[in-house]
């Protein structure tokens, strides 16, 4: 008898070994009909999987998580079944999922186009309507590797080749196509109805530049029509909010080839980064932070005792004088290191807090580089707090409730919390990591946050939280984070005087709330589609006037209003007022003036919201506080009635 326990804690009996399908049936037509996989004692499976013990089991439809994800990965081995029925003589190599999709690398004598895309999609679509079964099989390694050679797909067999010799390998056959993957995979291919190729690109096999480039297709699956449709509407609109594109547009930043990786801000775009930063350093004034700034170089044995040299090494920028070996700084911790233990420190000054606006320099690799979101030159709020273990937590809970109103200064209100725990390839004892660990989760719990585990994804030197906002089209971006590190200050000597006259390493906090400056200021631009908030945006107001009468009071106006601290331009240019009026709508500047005799005589102006917003005419003096009550409520966009 074999016992099988569902999610909501009921039991089946079952007389002999049974399938995930076969429990599904048994609890009615409908789930029978829509499972896709299952997990048992919380392994994902295939339908068929053979359940011969007591085991807890959840059955899997396209409602869940995990049920999009096996959609997205038998898509993907959909799409090189279409591919190699259209192309024979294409070779498939591999083909994960990836966030809102999948893609799969091919090798063919050609580059596919766009029609090659249509017609592989169109074929897809053929394969799924015949509902071919879709089956999994297991192999020998070595049986594996002949047959993938003798069908001339040397990729797969490089692969299979690399396993471990005694394996048993796993493949999955559907109509005449057959792949190597661990699965799970939907029961058909008549499960796979909502999908769409989106892309061509070119991959390295295996990542590295020496080899073969091949072409990846790149593809989106998902459980309905209304959410693949929703996704479809939401990349139109991040394509118009490209930062890069508004970049240019709004004449803020530029990049070029003779500087890959690093930004050249214009007049404009620096405006918006000295709001960002002069922001950010109030914040670091009302919470205690000393502001400070570290050399862009160190030498290579300060890395090496930090352990970015042995750890971090592929990522860092590096140069030589006078036989000695420098590298430039991708973080700014072992600069704070060096000041803290630049004099003696009691127990009484602790926690003492350092903050920098920090440039820092990481070798990525080009491929990654995105405009000024991945960049090799990048500037961070970065803090240091050096505490005792006693002050963690209170550390922690004040920073997590200082994110949280920078961001809602910012615009944003919905956060995601993630704790990034120890990777294989780190420092310090076991025993360090597990109180660094539960440090950081008690300090969520004691801030009502929920949050996840990232299993491994903590940096070498100690766990992190990673705090996620999402933006206005509900995409996610990792900006702030905590780390509890108790390595770095010990391996670079640092001490302070403990109560009983005794020398002990402080605990070293990491902290950030925006994160790279850049990145972040990437994110408002598309967040707010350019057109910025007033405390932000780079030009409030801008003045224009009707004819050359007017220009003597455009000027007048545009000088009291930048004496009272205001971003203001005028616009005297002999135009039509509507030329001008859509050239400054198009830059998204928040209010345009237009003088013309009526207001001169009147001493008004007639205002223009953002929007297409007529205000109407309004005294000199009553636009001043509108300016000002828009800055210090820090207001998205204009209305009607500030």
């Amino acid at each position: 008898m074999i016992q099988i326990t569902l999610p909501d804690g009921s039991v089946r009996s079952f007389d002999a070994p049974l399938t995930v399908a076969d429990v599904a049936r048994s609890i009615g037509p409908g789930l029978a009909k829509a499972t896709i996989a299952g997990r048992v004692d919380g392994t994902l499976v295939d339908a068929s999987f053979l359940i011969e013990r007591d085991a807890g089991l959840a059955i899997v439809t396209d409602k869940d998580p995990d049920g999009l994800e096996v959609i997205r990965h038998s898509t993907a081995h959909l799409l090189a079944y279409a591919v190699k029925d259209l192309f024979p003589d294409a070779q498939v190599t591999i083909g994960p999922v990836i966030d809102n999709g999948f893609y799969y690398d091919f090798s063919y004598k050609r580059p596919f186009t766009p029609e090659d895309l249509e017609r592989i999609e169109a074929r897809m679509r053929e394969l799924a309507a015949r509902d071919e079964a879709v089956t999994r099989e297991v192999w020998d390694r070595d049986d594996a590797v002949r047959f993938f050679e003798s069908i001339g797909e040397k990729y797969k067999a490089e692969i299979i080749g690399s396993i471990p010799a005694g394996e048993k390998i796993s493949l999955y056959r559907e109509g005449a196509f057959v792949d190597l993957c661990r699965g799970p995979h939907v029961p058909s291919t008549g499960k796979l109805k909502v999908f769409k190729l989106m892309k061509l690109a070119g991959a390295y096999w295996r990542g590295d530049s020496k080899n073969e480039m091949l072409q990846r297709v790149y593809g989106t699956a998902w459980a309905n029509q209304k959410e693949q449709d929703a996704y479809l509407h939401m990349l139109e609109e991040a394509e118009k909010r490209d930062h890069r594109k508004l970049g240019r547009e709004l004449d803020l930043f530029h990049m070029q080839e003779e500087a890959p990786g690093l930004v050249f801000w214009h007049p404009k775009g620096w405006t918006v980064w000295q709001q960002v930063e002069q922001y950010m350093r109030r914040v670091y004034q009302e919470s205690g932070y000393q502001e400070v700034k570290g050399p862009q170089i160190l030498d290579r044995s300060l890395w090496e005792r930090t352990g970015h040299w042995q750890n971090y090494r592929d990522n860092m920028f590096t140069t030589e004088s006078e036989n000695r070996h420098y590298a430039l700084k991708p973080m700014n911790c072992p600069g704070h290191v060096q000041i803290f233990k630049s004099d003696l420190r009691s127990y009484r000054e602790l926690p003492l807090r350092y903050g920098e606006f920090g440039q820092c320099h990481r070798n990525e690799p080009s491929g990654a580089l995105h405009g000024i979101m991945r960049v090799r030159g990048f500037t961070q709020d970065d803090g240091h707090v050096f505490c005792t273990e006693d002050q963690i937590l209170d550390e922690c809970v004040a920073f997590t409730e200082q994110l949280h109103a920078v961001y809602r200064d910012f615009g944003f209100t919905d956060i995601l919390y993630k704790v990034a725990t120890r990777p294989d390839k780190r420092v310090g004892s076991d025993a360090l990591w597990d109180r660094a660990e539960q440090a950081l989760m008690e300090s969520l719990r004691r801030s009502d946050c929920a949050f996840t585990i990232a299993p491994g994804d903590g940096a070498f030197y100690g766990p992190k939280i990673e705090y996620t906002l999402k933006d206005a089209l509900g995409r996610q971006w990792q900006c702030g984070t905590m780390q509890v590190d108790f390595n770095t200050a010990e391996r670079l000597g640092a001490e302070y005087v403990t109560e009983d006259n005794g020398r002990r390493a402080p605990v070293m906090l990491h902290r950030a709330i925006v994160g790279s400056l850049e990145r972040f200021i990437g994110i408002l631009i598309e967040n707010h589609a350019g057109a910025l908030p007033m405390w932000l945006a780079p030009v409030h107001a801008v003045v224009m006037n009707i004819t050359e009468a007017q220009s003597e009071y455009a000027v007048a106006v545009a000088q009291s209003l930048k004496k009272q601290g205001f971003r203001v331009q005028t616009d005297l240019r002999n135009e039509k007022i509507n030329y001008k009026i859509r050239e400054f709508s198009l830059q998204k500047v928040p209010y345009i003036l237009v003088v013309g005799d009526k207001e001169r005589q009147a001493g008004t102006v007639a205002v223009r919201a953002r929007g297409g917003l007529d205000l109407g005419a309004i005294p000199l003096e009553s636009f001043a506080r509108r300016l000002s009550d828009d800055i210090a409520t820090r207001r998205a966009m204009p209305v009607k009635d500030a």
